[in-house]
């Protein structure tokens, strides 16, 4: 059986570290910085990176960093070109972000202090644990209750069409979601850093995350 290609947009750093957690789910990266898309590959990931420019949902700017409009326009029509096709789409940190601003959602730009100080750090991730929505995707793969790493200061607001919060973080930050009756998943925290060489003991092991998507590609 021929591995399942998969389409990985990212940013000018770090794209490797997703790349290898999708060669060692069973697949083959294809992965760029702006890529056009290639419905020839059998899936989509939208990996994580800097903040989405924020009038793309309708608002002026409330503490957003600069955005990367480049890439901001990439991935619209990546993910235009996958969904209207039917094909899967895994996204993380930023890319669940996309996502949800793609279905017509918005997001908080900068979480009040009492929540970020649990998920963003200047020494890198912080962990913590989330809770599970009973028979989502994340229930499959985790069970009820997992500690996941973060890194961000925006999070999903008002959800887009059709989507459900399927895990969220002590405080209700949302750290999943789904599309039900399509295969596709969003994560805010980072399981390309959570497997392979990057597999820690105070996190669950990020590799069913993609092991979802090589096996959603192959269904």
């Amino acid at each position: 059986m021929n591995k399942p290609r998969i389409q990985v947009s990212g940013g000018q750093r770090l794209i490797e570290n997703y790349a290898a957690a999708v060669t060692a789910a069973g697949g083959e990266p294809l992965a760029a910085y702006c890529p056009q898309p290639d419905l020839t590959c059998d899936g989509l990931l939208l990996c994580g990176g800097g903040d989405i420019e924020c009038t793309l949902y309708g608002q002026e700017d409330r503490g957003s960093q600069p955005p990367d409009r480049d890439r901001d326009q990439a991935e619209t029509t990546l993910f235009r070109a996958f969904f209207e096709a039917g094909k899967p789409i895994l996204g993380i940190c930023r890319g669940m972000q996309m996502i949800n601003i793609m279905l017509g959602g918005t997001m908080i730009q900068d979480m009040p202090a009492s929540q970020q100080i649990f998920h963003s750090g200047p020494d890198g991730d912080r962990v913590h644990p989330a809770r599970v929505l009973a028979g989502s995707l994340l229930d499959q793969m985790y069970g009820p209750l997992f500690h996941v790493n973060s890194h961000h200061h925006q999070a999903v607001d008002q959800l887009g069409q059709g989507l459900r919060i399927t895990a969220w973080s002590e405080s209700g930050v949302p750290e999943a979601l789904e599309l039900p009756g399509y295969p596709l998943l969003g994560v805010q925290f980072h399981p390309e850093r959570m497997t392979c060489s990057f597999l820690r003991p105070d996190t669950a092991d990020g590799a069913p995350i993609f092991a979802w998507l090589i096996a959603a590609c192959q269904a």
